[in-house]
Parts: structure tokens; C-alpha cells; sequence
């Protein structure tokens, strides 16, 4: 039987990382709000996502430095092996600990109440929650996205892993094939190699993280190499089969066999947003082709009482900038802030080991907005403090980028170009002016010291 409709001042469906800080500010301000969530407390960061790869990613580390204890002096008595229960136990226990944490929030804020259940619009602006409608005149989306399982011969064959059922394993896969070369998939490759696994990544594209420029996608692959992951590029044509012992995935590439054979498989060729099962159609929500939720500027739907944000409306697939979505709508909501999501830096990272990190553009977008910029490139053995750092820990891999504006080139206000400095050689390979005054600017350093002098500011 149905119940009367409940009326809130605000409904926050999802609890990631937008919904419970919205939830929470908006309560704070005096309105009556409802939580609802499905499944686990925390979404994709706290239970498939940040939380738990980066506990494995840390225990993953310790291993590689206990087999590299030797190189610091540091004697053991056996080789160090890696127990996969005791690594599986710690990450359980950090998600377990941060979801609870997220619960216990939610249940605790003055003014809110909580709802366990599947959510889904009924009507612009109200929802059922099982026997429950709810209705508000602002609704906010926050029910992030799942990994995406490809249309691939012979998938339906054979067993696969994706990030989340591949953190459930209590043992090292001997074989792991890792179809997809980007973020999620080297993360893991990296984790199961220093666990112990042979580790193989096949990728469609001519080189891994084909987002980044050419000579990053270089550098990764030169450290994945390093540690003896081996990389299928170029991969066309993918399809995959049962084996003996195991399975093999058809890669078709212009070098080595035409398929590789593995133990276990690991599907980490993008994600999906969990939008199918929303009943948007009733509200006059609309999405774009893959499923993300359209918003405008300020992260509000074609339908004006209901807001999308998080992994869900396709602008960001990041912590921060679903923590940034909050921001956003809570300061437009109760400062008339005017805030808008298209004004955020991009900033993001990638947890291998070296790690990458970016802030801003990247040099190919750079030129495909027609951006005038100098930008330089080197090892970070050019900056003094991050030396040392690397040399104390034996670490000699690291590179830094830089690409200012032309606008914010610091004290030199001749016209810029783009412009390329490698420290570690004895000559510029493009001019790059000395920073100390404009007219220097017309100059060309001609050693290695001035290129590290204009690096550097």
C-alpha cells in the first residue's frame, strides 16, 4: 500500500562525495531534507574507488620496497612474500571504517531524515523510495556511475574481473590480463605486478593514457616497462576465449602473437553513470548519448527544480570534482554565488608509482585552443628540494612540466611563444627568454644552467 506523499524541503539521492556535504549545509541552513541511498554509504570513493585502491596501492608499495630493502642497507632474512587476506582484511576495514563514518553522519544531522531503498522519479519533482513517495521543489542527483562491460567477442565465455570484484580476491592472480590502458587499468597492473603477478596490458590505442601528451604516455609506459609489465599496443579487433587454465584475449596487434594468454581478466575500459534506472523521462530530465545527465553551468537538469552532480553529469569523474559540484550548487543555492562548473582548473591524478599529476591543460589542448604559452620540461632533478627527496629514496624517474599562459610568464612581458627547455641537455632545443628583464627576453640561453634558471620561476 502507498503511503501519503511526504513533502522535504530538499531531496539528496546518493550519498558520494557531493551528496552528504550538501545534504549537511543545506540541513545547517534550515531546510528539511531527505537522504536517500540504495546500497553502501560513501558511493564509488569510499567503496570501489579511492578508499580502497589506495590502501591496496599503499600495501602493493611496501611490497616493492621490502624486496628492494637491500639497495638501503636494511638485511632480511627471507624473501618477502605477500599475504592477499591480510591486504584484503586492511582495505575492508579502512572502507568499512569511512562508510560507517558516512552513515553515521547522515543519521546524525538535525533536520534530515534518512531512506534505505532504489529511488525514481514519478514525477518532476517527486519520488518513489519502495512504498515511499517523497516530493521536493529542489532535488539533487548524486548516484555516481559502474564499470563499463564492453560488446566484445566471446565476453559472455568467460569470467572477468572489473576494479571492484578484482579489490574481492585473497589471492595474487598468476597471469593478470588488463584490457585498457588508462587510469583505473594501470593502477591495478602496477598493484598486482609489485604483489606478484605477471601482469600484461593490452590497449587499442598506439600508446597508454592517450589523453596525456605523447612524451607522458612515454614516460608511464618507460616505468610500467621498468618493472616488467608488458604492454600489447595497439590492440585491434579485441575479442577474447576460454583456455586451459585460464583464457586468452585476440589482439591483433602489428607486433608479437596475435593472442595472450592469462589467468585472470581485468576489464578497465571505462565507466558508465547509473542513470538507466532513474525514471528521468518522468521528471523531463534529459542525458546525453552515453547516459550522463545534460546540465547547464551551474549543474542544474532541463528540469529546474532537480540538480545533477558527481560522477552523473559527466564533468568530472573525480573526487574533488564531485566535492566541487557541492560547492557549487550550495553557494549558488544559498549565496547566489553565481558559480559555475566550466570556470574550475582541471586537476587530477594518476596513482602509479611515480605518480602523475596535472593542473590545467595539457599541451595538445593547449594548441587545439589556439592558447599562446611557453612551457618547459625536464627531470625533477633540475629542482633542488625534489632531488634530494629522490635520491634519498633512490627514486630517479620523476619529470615536471610547466606551461604558464602568456599572461602569467613570470617578469618577461615580451610577446610568448611556445617554447620547449630541457634542462638536462647543454642547449635550449627552442628559445626560451632568461626571466630577469624584458630585454632578455630577445635572447637565447645557450646552457644548460640559464634553461634551469627560467625552469624554475
Amino acid at each position: 500500500m502507498m503511503s501519503a506523499v511526504k513533502t522535504f524541503d530538499a531531496l539528496v539521492i546518493g550519498t558520494g562525495q557531493a551528496g552528504p556535504a550538501l545534504a549537511a549545509r543545506l540541513s545547517g541552513a534550515g531546510m528539511k531534507v531527505a537522504v536517500i541511498e540504495k546500497a553502501k554509504f560513501g558511493g564509488t570513493c569510499v567503496n570501489d574507488g579511492c578508499t580502497p585502491t589506495k590502501a591496496m596501492v599503499a600495501s602493493a608499495y611496501a611490497a616493492r620496497m621490502a624486496r628492494r630493502a637491500g639497495e638501503y642497507g636494511v638485511r632480511l632474512d627471507s624473501n618477502p612474500t605477500v599475504d592477499m587476506q591480510r591486504v584484503k582484511a586492511r582495505k575492508d576495514r579502512i572502507v568499512r571504517d569511512s562508510r560507517e563514518g558516512v552513515e553515521k553522519w547522515m543519521e546524525g544531522l538535525k533536520g534530515a531524515k534518512v531512506y534505505r531503498g532504489h529511488a525514481r522519479f514519478v514525477a518532476p519533482a517527486e519520488i518513489q523510495v519502495g512504498s515511499e513517495r517523497l516530493a521536493a521543489d529542489k532535488i539533487f542527483v548524486d548516484v555516481g556511475g559502474r564499470p563499463l562491460i564492453p560488446n566484445m567477442p566471446g565476453l559472455d565465455g568467460v569470467p572477468y574481473l572489473t576494479n571492484v570484484t578484482l579489490m574481492d580476491l585473497d589471492f595474487v592472480p598468476e597471469h593478470l590480463l588488463v584490457i585498457g590502458g588508462s587510469y583505473v587499468g594501470l593502477e591495478f597492473a602496477q598493484m598486482f605486478r609489485r604483489f606478484g603477478s605477471r601482469v600484461t596490458v593490452v590497449e587499442m590505442g598506439p600508446r597508454l593514457v592517450a589523453r596525456e601528451d605523447e612524451d607522458v604516455s612515454l614516460a608511464i609506459q618507460d616505468f610500467l616497462r621498468a618493472e616488467g609489465i608488458e604492454l600489447r599496443l595497439g590492440a585491434e579487433c579485441l575479442s577474447v576465449q576460454k583456455e586451459a587454465g585460464g583464457l586468452s584475449v585476440g589482439v591483433d596487434c602489428k607486433e608479437g602473437a596475435p593472442r595472450e594468454r592469462g589467468t585472470h581478466l581485468l576489464l578497465a575500459v571505462g565507466r558508465v553513470p547509473n542513470t538507466d534506472e532513474l525514471g528521468l523521462e518522468a521528471a523531463g530530465i534529459g542525458t546525453d548519448k552515453r547516459g550522463y545527465i545534460e546540465v547547464d553551468e551551474g549543474l542544474r537538469t532541463s528540469n529546474p527544480r532537480v540538480w545533477a552532480l558527481g560522477d552523473c553529469n559527466g564533468k568530472g569523474a573525480f573526487t574533488h570534482t564531485a566535492y566541487n559540484d557541492y560547492e557549487i550548487v550550495a553557494d549558488n543555492l544559498l549565496s547566489n554565488a553565481g558559480r559555475k562548473h566550466t570556470d574550475r582548473i582541471p586537476v587530477y591524478a594518476l596513482y602509479t608509482d611515480p605518480p602523475l599529476g596535472r593542473v590545467g591543460l595539457s599541451e595538445k589542448e593547449i594548441e587545439e585552443k589556439g592558447i599562446k604559452a611557453w612551457w618547459a620540461s625536464g627531470p625533477c632533478r633540475g629542482l633542488r628540494v625534489l632531488s634530494r627527496r629522490a635520491r634519498r629514496r633512490a627514486s630517479s624517474r620523476s619529470t615536471s612540466r610547466k606551461a604558464p599562459s602568456a599572461s602569467s610568464a613570470p617578469r618577461c612581458s615580451a610577446p610568448a611563444r611556445t617554447r620547449r627547455c630541457t634542462p638536462s641537455s647543454t642547449r635550449c632545443t627552442r628559445s626560451f627568454p632568461t626571466p630577469s628583464s624584458s630585454a632578455a627576453c630577445a635572447s637565447t640561453p645557450t646552457s644548460a644552467s640559464s634553461c634551469r634558471r627560467c625552469w624554475k620561476t
